[in-house]
């Protein structure tokens, strides 16, 4: 329990020192959007890069690993479209429920990895970023296209967004390098390593300084109840058909990992741009990052991981 609580408890650290910087205004609110530029665009993209280059696909885990992630978010997908005509919300405001209950937040989800289960645990982390965040994303761009007011900029933009995804390329270059076998040059991983804890530290800064609690206490029902599919209904699911796929250990806690993460800061940004109920996507985030202080260990301990 220690152990976990080591590797998790500095994570959130990070998020509540972002939270902070930016409420105290420390770092003037006009510069945040700098700090997630560079990071979004620069340090994360050369940290998915080399760690999808040194990743084992030919492992039975990241098989398993794939199979449980995938096999979680298209569960919670389906229930939560069937569920739709029995809810009695706007379209809008489903939309950020659809969101709500499967996008996660990969700025949170890397570091945590990488603290609990280490280099091997960050690579097999990457490569499941590659396969969770295209499908994600698409998943969310139609449902938003079909009941967000107005559809924003429509399907064809978002699409078009989704393919200049700088995370989909650093993914998408270090399957290449990986596929190709190419040599791991030292001056060129001791590169990726610095930019690897830019990324991390940036990035947490950057979760804790986009919460916004002003939402919250206003659905607080609601947003408890997509909290609870996100953060405790879709990583037991994760984890449980990892297992049943044959993943080993590590790959059944990256599994619970990626599904208890809390929710995407830039699923408020979709909302805002394809007519979903912005607000109560905010509340969601911060909800979720909050609640998954206690849920992550919880889980992890539960499920005696790692």
């Amino acid at each position: 329990m220690s152990a976990i609580l080591l590797g998790v408890l500095p994570v959130f650290a990070m998020i509540a020192l972002g939270w902070g910087l930016r409420a105290s205004k420390f770092i003037p609110e006009e510069h945040w959007p700098a700090i997630e530029r560079i990071t979004y665009f620069v340090f994360y993209p050369g940290f998915l890069a080399p760690a999808v280059w040194k990743a084992d696909f030919s492992a039975l885990s990241a098989g398993a690993l794939a199979i449980g992630a995938m096999g979680g978010i298209a569960i919670v997908a389906t229930v939560v479209l069937l569920a739709k005509p029995l809810l009695k919300l706007s379209d809008a405001s489903y939309t950020s429920v659809f969101q709500g209950s499967l996008r996660w937040n990969a700025f949170v989800f890397l570091p945590l990895v990488a603290v609990v289960y280490g280099p091997s645990g960050a690579s097999l982390g990457a490569m499941i970023m590659g396969a969770l965040i295209p499908a994600i994303n698409i998943i969310c761009v139609l449902v938003m296209s079909r009941w967000g007011e107005g559809q924003g900029g429509g399907l064809k933009a978002a699409l078009r967004g989704l393919a200049q995804n700088p995370v989909l390329w650093g993914c998408g270059v270090g399957a290449l390098l990986n596929v190709l076998h190419t040599p791991k040059v030292p001056v060129v991983m001791n590169t990726a390593q610095l930019l690897s804890d830019a990324a991390f530290a940036l990035g947490l800064l950057v979760a804790g300084a986009g919460l916004n609690f002003a939402y919250v206490r206003r659905r607080q029902l609601l947003i408890v109840s997509v909290s609870a599919i996100k953060i405790l209904v879709l990583p037991v699911l994760m984890w449980g058909l990892t297992r049943l796929a044959g993943g080993d250990e590590t790959a059944q806690g990256i599994a619970l990992l990626a599904g208890s993460a809390p929710g995407a800061a830039a699923s408020y940004v979709l909302a805002r741009q394809m007519g979903g109920d912005a607000p109560l996507m905010a509340g969601i985030v911060a909800f979720t990052t909050v609640a998954s202080l206690l849920t992550i260990p919880a889980l992890l301990i539960l499920f005696h991981l790692p």
